[in-house]
């Protein structure tokens, strides 16, 4: 997908959602923002993802840049990019991507790696914003995510830090269906585990771009896993418990 129509998409999906779910100012929540966070939360309590059939399953690849590695030392989401699955099939016109308002410098290091200018994160949408939108997006969804515990740390502080709540959505990485292969798999880089499952790599460091790569690589070991005999997400948990 070429950044016109990304943009148009996003414009798109925008216009769609009432202006007062994203009123609500940092550290604080709107009446509607806490009753759609609300309704987003017990549908994730209702669904049982993990007896789901896996050529069924519905989940949302995403992925961050960041300004660096520490939300706690003052790193910050400067965009985020998902596109929707089910089972092994990309959705390519359903995707989200958004650049991150943020007042603070950026470094040269980080731009030239996104290729996103300190100019843009200026007039890009106000952190709140995004991220309303981004949980309509994944709605009540599984998250997946190359190297997950660094978005879940970033999440997890940025819903708190905007909305006052807790960011209770579950994130899978993809090493959880690599291990089936490879128990004693460690951390890879993305553009590496790309090669071995043969993905062409492109559009790297742009968080759309990086959402795809990771995206086709769930899809590769998806497929693989249901080939091996795996039929949810339940029995893959269950045969990693075992083997430890």
């Amino acid at each position: 997908m070429g950044m016109n129509e990304m943009i148009q998409f996003f414009k798109q999906i925008s216009g769609k959602l009432s202006p007062t779910i994203y009123a609500g100012v940092q550290g604080q929540s709107t009446p509607q923002q806490i009753a759609f966070l609300r309704q987003i939360q017990r549908e994730m309590k209702q669904k049982s993802t993990l007896d789901s059939p896996l050529n069924e399953l519905r989940v949302v690849v995403f992925d961050l840049e960041t300004t660096g590695f520490y939300p706690d030392k003052g790193d910050q989401v400067i965009s985020i990019g998902a596109v929707r699955m089910t089972g092994c099939q990309i959705k390519e016109t359903e995707t989200f991507y958004s650049l991150v308002h943020s007042d603070l410098p950026l470094s040269e290091e980080i731009s030239t790696l996104t290729n996103i200018q300190e100019s843009e994160l200026r007039t890009a949408p106000p952190a709140s914003n995004v991220l309303i939108q981004f949980i309509q997006f994944i709605d009540s969804d599984i998250l997946i995510a190359h190297h997950a515990n660094h978005e879940q740390s970033f999440m997890q502080k940025m819903t708190w830090e905007l909305l006052r709540t807790k960011f209770n959505h579950r994130i899978i990485d993809t090493s959880f269906l690599i291990r089936l292969f490879n128990p004693s798999i460690k951390s890879l880089p993305l553009e590496e585990v790309c090669t071995q499952c043969e993905i062409e790599v492109k559009n790297r460091h742009h968080a759309l771009g990086d959402a795809m790569m990771t995206a086709q690589i769930w899809g590769y070991f998806l497929q693989q896993a249901q080939t091996k005999g795996f039929h949810t997400l339940q029995e893959v948990y269950e045969y990693l418990a075992k083997i430890g």
